[in-house]
C-alpha cells in the first residue's frame, strides 16, 4: 500500500510518498513560496532530483505540481495517482474536538477551519491542503487527519487548566493544548522498543528540541503534561519564540514600545528567543559557534536553554512520581551533544549519568547514559511522517 503524507504550512506543502509494505520512502519534497511565487524541491529513492521555480498561486497549484512530478518525467515513481491508497495529513490544532486520528469529511474540514483562531498560522493552510487534495485526487481516495494536539488530550485537568476564571475555559476554550504531539508519541513508543519494554511500563521525559522546542511527560504511554500551552509560544525559549514570560512583563513591554496586541504577538514569536537574546541568530548552530568564540550573549542563550530543559526534566519526574528514561529528539536534540550533556548535568541525584563518549552520537538512535545510570538517557530520531503514514494505514484498513 502506498500512502502520501502531506504537511502544509502557510506558504509551503511538504510531502512524502511511502511504501507501507516495508515503510520505505519512495519520494519526498517541498512545494515552497506558495502565493509569493513558487519553488519545488523533489527527490526520489533512486536519487533523481528536481529543483525548479514554479508558479504556486494556491495550495491547489502546489498539489497539482506534486502530482506532476510523481507521475511524469525523470522523477516519475507512479503510473498514476490511483496507485495511492490514502493520504495522511498533519494538522496542528484539533482543539478539544479531535482527540485522535480521524477520516477526513467535509465536516472535519469545516471544524479544522473553525479552529483557525487557535492556530492562525497552521490550520488555514492545512484546511486548504485537504481541499486541494480532495479536488485533485479521485473521489475514492480516503484522507486522514493526524492532529499534533491529540496526543496531549490525556493530560488531566490539573495540568491543562490555567489560573484564569473558569469561564475562560468554558466559553473561550483557553487551556493548555500542547504541540509536537505526533513527534512525542512516535519517539516515546520507539524508546520503549529500544528498551525492550512496553510503553505502559515506562515514565519518560521526551525532549523535542529544535527551532521550536517542547518537553512532555509521558507516563505509561500517555502525555500527562507538556511545556507548550494554549499556543506553541509557551515553555522553553526557542529559535525566535520567547517561551514562558510573566504576563505582566508582556503588558509592560507592549505599552512602553507602543505595540498593538498583534505587534506584541509577532515580537514574542518572531523576534525573541535565541535571536532576541543573542542578537546573532535563531539557529542553534550559529549560537554555539559564536559562544565558542566568546560571545557572552550566545553563551547566555546556551546556558538558559539547558537550564530550562533541566528544570522540566526534574519537575516532570516529580509530576510522574518517578523516571525511567529521558530522550532527546529534534534537530538540536538529535545532533547537539553539549546541549544534551548540559541539560543532564547536576541530575545525578535523579539517577542520571551521561557517558561523554556515547554522547558524541549524532542523528541516530543510541543510549548515551552510563551503564550504571539508574535512569536511561537516549537519542531517538523522530519521524512524524512515518507515524502519520502508520496512523493512516491503520485507520483506512479498519474502515
Amino acid at each position: 500500500m502506498k500512502i502520501l503524507v502531506v504537511n502544509a504550512g502557510s506558504s509551503s506543502l511538504k510531502y512524502q510518498l511511502l511504501d507501507m509494505t516495508n515503510e520505505s520512502v519512495i519520494a519526498k519534497g517541498n512545494c515552497d513560496r506558495i502565493g509569493i511565487g513558487g519553488y519545488i524541491s523533489h527527490k526520489t529513492c533512486t536519487g533523481k532530483t528536481l529543483d525548479a521555480d514554479c508558479t504556486f498561486a494556491t495550495h491547489t497549484d502546489a498539489f497539482e505540481k506534486l502530482v506532476e512530478v510523481l507521475t511524469t518525467g525523470e522523477t516519475k515513481v507512479l503510473d498514476s495517482m490511483n496507485e495511492i491508497s490514502a493520504v495522511g495529513h498533519r494538522v496542528v490544532h484539533g482543539g478539544e474536538l479531535f482527540k485522535e486520528t480521524c477520516i477526513v469529511t467535509d465536516d472535519v474540514i469545516e471544524a479544522i477551519q473553525q479552529l483557525s483562531e487557535l492556530a492562525p498560522v497552521h490550520n488555514p493552510p492545512q484546511a486548504l491542503a485537504l481541499l486541494a487534495c480532495k479536488k485533485v485526487l479521485s473521489e475514492g481516495v480516503p484522507q486522514v487527519a493526524v492532529f499534533d494536539t491529540a496526543f496531549h488530550q490525556t493530560m488531566p485537568k490539573k495540568a491543562y487548566l490555567y489560573g484564569l476564571p473558569y469561564e475562560c475555559y468554558e466559553e473561550l476554550q483557553v487551556r493548555k493544548y500542547g504541540f509536537h504531539g505526533t513527534s512525542h508519541r512516535y519517539v516515546s513508543a520507539e524508546l520503549a522498543k529500544l528498551m525492550g519494554k512496553k510503553p505502559e511500563e515506562l515514565k519518560i521525559v521526551s525532549c523535542h528540541l529544535g527551532n521550536g522546542s517542547s518537553i512532555t511527560a509521558v507516563d505509561g504511554g500517555k502525555s500527562v503534561d507538556t511545556t507548550m500551552g494554549f499556543t506553541p509560544l509557551d515553555g522553553l525559549i526557542m529559535g525566535t519564540r520567547c517561551g514562558s514570560v510573566d504576563p505582566s512583563a508582556i503588558d509592560f513591554v507592549e505599552k512602553k514600545k507602543g505595540f498593538t496586541p498583534d505587534e506584541m504577538t509577532a515580537y514574542m514569536n518572531k523576534e525573541s528567543g535565541f535571536l532576541g537574546i543573542s542578537g546573532v541568530s535563531s539557529d542553534n548552530r550559529d549560537i554555539s559557534a559564536a559562544a565558542a568564540q566568546g560571545n557572552e550573549r550566545c553563551q547566555m542563550v546556551c546556558e538558559m536553554f539547558s537550564y530550562e530543559i533541566k528544570k522540566y526534566i526534574g519537575s516532570y519526574a516529580a509530576a510522574m512520581g518517578g523516571l525511567d528514561a529521558v530522550l532527546f529528539t529534534g534537530g538540536i536534540g538529535e545532533n547537539d551533544a553539549p546541549t544534551r550533556a548540559n541539560s543532564c548535568e547536576g541530575l545525578e541525584f535523579l539517577g542520571i549519568k551521561i557517558d561523554p563518549e556515547k554522547n558524541k552520537v549524532r542523528g541516530e538512535a543510541a543510549r548515551i547514559s552510563t551503564d550504571d545510570s539508574k535512569v536511561q538517557v537516549w537519542v531517538v530520531p523522530t519521524n512524524e511522517e512515518l507515524l502519520i503514514a502508520r496512523d493512516t494505514l491503520a485507520l483506512v484498513t479498519k474502515a
